[in-house]
């Protein structure tokens, strides 16, 4: 089970000119199709003179879930293209879009594939790739004279405390990679009295 994937640190942005036509291209590390439609209209009032915003986007560690849109170009001109260099990076949790100014002078079907292909690949290019873990998020529950053995498992695996509160009854949160969330979680449940909801 892959429980890590890339994807761009931050938004970046690039141009590429070809025979007049000026294609910007911006690049964005997203979470949700809504993120996506919000940076794709944001670009549309930014440059609502322009003739096309082209976009490929991936989200998810599986990487099945995708999509490419010509936005008005020829069939597979733009939006494929995009997308092929967010593939070729092996990058997810992506967005990229390339906004055209025509020129004036028609590119071709080989011409547009060449531009667009060559635009996503220069703000990817300028993009720093990170790697990202997916985690699991649990809660541990225990009583206060439970307190050394609980905190002697988050020193031994060293793992963060997003917030705690320490009462009679005392909670905290925190989270591991998934492939070792298991493992973990079997281990708190070895101390009588403790309790692990997992959130997510």
């Amino acid at each position: 089970m892959t429980d890590s994937f890339l994807t761009i640190a931050k938004a970046e942005e690039g141009l590429f000119k070809d025979k007049g036509s000026k294609f910007i291209a911006y690049a964005f590390p997203v979470e949700t199709e809504e993120e996506i439609k919000e940076h794709i209209d944001q670009l549309k009032k930014s440059h609502h003179s322009a003739r096309h915003h082209c976009y490929a986007w991936r989200l998810g560690a599986s990487m099945k879930h995708f999509r490419a849109n010509d936005d008005g170009e020829p069939s597979s001109t733009a939006g494929k293209p995009i997308l092929g260099q967010i593939r070729r990076l092996n990058l997810t949790n992506v967005l990229v879009v390339v906004v055209r100014y025509f020129g004036g002078t028609l590119l071709g079907v080989s011409g547009l594939i060449n531009a667009y292909k060559e635009s996503a690949a220069d703000v990817l290019e300028r993009a720093t790739i990170v790697e990202k873990l997916l985690e699991t998020k649990f809660q541990v529950y225990f009583d206060y004279p439970n307190m050394n053995p609980v905190m002697r498992i988050f020193k031994e695996e060293g793992l963060k405390q997003h917030e705690n509160q320490f009462e009679l009854r005392c909670k905290i949160t925190s989270s591991v990679r998934k492939s070792e969330a298991e493992r973990i979680i079997e281990k708190f449940k070895k101390i009588e009295g403790v309790e692990i909801v997992v959130v997510e």
